[in-house]
């Protein structure tokens, strides 16, 4: 995959997408840190990737919007592992409710993780990478920022955010070795999209539930929603060698669900 030396971080890697991509890039990856605001949860994930893969492995429970927390963790995953030429953050906190029905304190938090942690981890990862003139970086965002969703309104803006964020970043370093880019997923199948979607059954009935799930996958040209590993597959591509000159870009990964 690559003649550098693999050293991954993958920022909320515990449960979902972060952890279909830490099982991934496990594989072929030197090493391999897990952060995540659950320590235990990561800690867990870690015993579940040890099984197979040859990274050397790290959990550490951080909350990113704490840049102290993030510091530490650097140093930490440093002094341990050596610098990380492999930043993932799939960190993101979202909140099920209508603008006009959320209040500012509900914005703050959403922004702190989806917007705010995504600046605390690159101001803290970016320059040991910038230094050592390699490093391959991938947020993850939501279709949302594109087109927009009801009762996402303050997550999609965060995302949007990180977005902005990574262009910008991608052209300030364009010429330092490091590559930005953006994974941008369609609706998958995690975990948590499955505690939602059992709620909304029981609050909508059988009958109606079931025909709001034909009416959605009408909408995704391949028929069916994500899976995690569909993600994690287009991030470990934008995290090898032969994605060198991509930068700047925003992949997403949707069934088609939006082609532009």
């Amino acid at each position: 995959m690559s003649m550098h030396r693999r050293n991954a971080v993958v920022i909320g890697g515990a449960q979902g997408i972060g952890f279909a991509i830490a099982q991934l890039l496990a594989k072929d990856c030197d090493t391999l840190s897990i952060i995540d605001i659950d320590k235990e949860a990561a800690e867990r994930a870690a015993d579940r990737i040890s099984a197979t893969p040859k990274a050397k492995l790290l959990f550490l429970g951080v909350d990113i919007t704490k840049r102290e927390a993030v510091a530490a963790a650097r140093e930490q995953i440093v002094a341990a592992l050596g610098v990380p030429s492999i930043l993932i953050n799939s960190a993101a906190l979202t909140d099920d409710k209508l603008f006009l029905d959320s209040t500012p304190d509900d914005w703050e938090r959403v922004l702190r993780v989806g917007l705010y942690g995504s600046m605390n981890v690159l101001h803290e990862f970016l320059p040991g990478m910038v230094g050592n003139g390699y490093g391959r970086v991938v947020c993850l965002a939501s279709d949302s920022y594109k087109l927009g969703q009801a009762r996402l309104s303050y997550y999609a803006a965060a995302k949007g955010g990180v977005v902005a964020l990574v262009k910008s970043l991608a052209q300030e370093l364009g010429r330092s070795g490091v590559t930005l880019n953006v994974v941008s997923p369609g609706a998958t199948n995690t975990d948590a999209r499955q505690a939602r979607e059992t709620k909304m059954r029981q609050e909508m009935g059988p009958e109606k539930y079931e025909r709001r799930q034909k009416a959605v996958l009408k909408l995704y040209p391949t028929g069916r929603l994500g899976e995690p590993h569909d993600i994690a597959a287009a991030v470990r591509f934008l995290t090898s060698d032969d994605a060198s000159w991509i930068t700047g870009q925003v992949l997403s990964v949707n069934g088609g669900f939006t082609m532009a």
